[in-house]
């Protein structure tokens, strides 16, 4: 993911993905500039929410679990996700794949808000549970490109019908496997 981002440095309109958005790019003028800011803090939010993971960090620096959690929610709710419910507005594949990235990009919002007034509470299990839900949909951005690799590889399909396949293989998955931890009580 962060060569993905480093892609995307220096800011420019017709490097990636976005050579296929310049209908986008060129005629809507916030386009781009709010498709950088979900790139750029998607790359925080995952760097952030890996380590909340950690057993060890909360056991002996619950003030850098705490500090890394507070950005992690700070980026999602005001940068991340509403950033990609826009993009998702725009994305490739029709109303099947924008119908998936705005879902997504709500509950993402909506699991995340949840987490953050759950700890405000001192609610910590249903904290813990709102936030494997947030990061099963924030890891989307990883498995949505496994996904295009394993199908294009492996059955050649046509372009938009790999994108409006992956963008909800992207995320449905992730959160069955989540919520599946979350029965088993591993969470």
């Amino acid at each position: 993911m962060v060569q993905i981002t480093l892609r995307y440095i220096p800011f420019s309109s017709e490097v990636s993905f976005l050579q296929i958005k310049q209908t986008e790019v060129s005629g809507i003028k916030a386009y781009l500039p709010i498709f950088y800011v979900h790139v750029y803090s998607a790359i925080f939010v995952l760097l952030a929410g890996f380590t909340q993971f950690s057993h060890k960090i909360l056991a002996q620096s619950p003030k850098i679990h705490r500090c890394l959690g507070y950005l992690y929610v700070g980026f999602v709710l005001l940068l991340a996700s509403p950033s990609g419910i826009f993009i998702g507005w725009f994305a490739n594949g029709g109303l099947v794949a924008k119908t998936s990235f705005i879902i997504l990009g709500v509950l993402w919002f909506w699991f995340t808000l949840k987490a953050l007034l759950l700890i405000l509470k001192g609610k910590i299990l249903a904290h813990k549970k709102f936030m494997y839900r947030s990061f099963a949909l924030a890891a989307s951005a990883i498995t949505l490109r496994l996904w295009k690799v394993i199908l294009v590889y492996l059955f050649h399909p046509a372009p938009m019908d790999v994108y409006q396949i992956i963008a909800w293989l992207g995320w449905i998955p992730n959160l069955l496997i989540a919520e599946w931890l979350i029965k088993k009580k591993i969470v």
